[in-house]
């Protein structure tokens, strides 16, 4: 439903689509899927803020928190283009108040744009994939489509040649094993992972991790889910993945955070729509000496956010999400 500013030219009035907007724009990736994100909607703006009761202790300045609420904002973004408005964002409008990360309100009228409904459409089966892909190779032209979507979002996707990929895993193997055996991570990884039967509506499902930590044929090591606990359901096997890249942002503050995490679900999207998803690490990323000695090993002309190896899987099976009334602030 629209309403009539006195000019005659039609707004949208925001309230009125909030279980729409909320649950598109929690459909973003997040960290352990810990959906750590709230909403304020009013008519004519909805509000974003970070939920640190869901951030990671893993996570003590809130780095990664703001990577997924960026994604959320992006998601947030699509869902008002959707209802055929450009949004207009606001990001860290408030310094006084920390939580509060973007504002978003409904602009001028205007058409989706083709690539904006086929992302659209991918939002119901993009999921992080841990498991196999399959052997075949990448389509045409989409690694560079994923990097131009990177730049738009102000950040950048470097994509790592067999040299940059075996530095890479030298770094990311030991740094990922020494954080698996911390006790602080160990117990956010129970928190935070879900059996088989367990109904939650957040965390780290059993389909979605292998019984141990995949490290072979190519793949990064990954984080270490199941903890022995034989919880996993993924089998740790398949073919090499066609693509492995980093997503870095110009610096390494709050708005670079939040501008990586909107490049992130943007190309996320991107790849789904063509059946390719992303294996997203970023276990070895949270000790600000990896991502300082990855930048400079890499060259990198920024600080790495999220290390990703892309393939293609005909499977989609996404994760649960809450729905959009506990995620409103109060």
């Amino acid at each position: 439903m629209t309403a009539e500013k006195i000019t005659g030219e039609p707004t949208l009035l925001l309230d009125e689509q909030a279980d729409y907007l909320i649950s598109m724009a929690a459909r973003a990736p997040s960290v352990h899927n810990t959906q750590p994100w709230r909403f304020r909607v009013g008519p004519q703006a909805i509000e974003l803020y970070a939920d640190p009761s869901r951030k990671l202790r893993a996570d003590p300045v809130g780095r990664e928190m703001l990577i997924s609420c960026g994604a959320a904002v992006f998601g947030l973004r699509l869902a008002v283009r959707s209802l055929g408005y450009l949004p207009v964002v606001e990001l860290l409008p408030d310094p006084a108040r920390l939580r509060l990360l973007a504002r978003v309100r409904a602009g001028r009228p205007a058409v989706m744009t083709p690539a904006e409904r086929t992302m659209l459409e991918a939002v119901p089966h993009r999921h992080t994939h841990r498991g196999p892909f399959e052997p075949v190779p990448l389509p045409g032209r989409l690694l560079a489509g994923l990097q131009h979507d990177a730049v738009a979002e102000g950040a950048m996707l470097a994509l790592a040649d067999q040299h940059a990929h075996a530095k890479l895993v030298a770094i990311v193997s030991p740094a990922s094993r020494a954080r698996d055996l911390d006790e602080v991570n160990r117990a956010e990884v129970r928190r935070w992972t879900r059996e088989a039967t367990d109904t939650a509506r957040d965390g780290v499902p059993a389909h979605a991790f292998a019984g141990r930590p995949a490290g072979r044929g190519g793949r990064l090591r990954q984080r270490d889910f199941d903890l022995g606990r034989g919880l996993g359901l993924l089998i740790d096997a398949g073919s090499p993945p066609p693509a492995t890249a980093v997503l870095l942002t110009p610096r390494d503050g709050r708005i670079d955070w939040l501008q990586a995490g909107q490049a992130l679900h943007r190309l996320l999207l991107h790849a789904a729509s063509q059946w390719v998803f992303a294996t997203l690490y970023t276990q070895p990323l949270e000790a600000a000496a990896t991502r300082m000695l990855i930048k400079t090993s890499l060259a990198l002309p920024g600080p790495p956010q999220v290390l990703l190896q892309l393939g293609v899987s005909r499977t989609a099976q996404a994760t649960a999400r809450r729905p959009a009334a506990e995620l409103l602030e109060p």
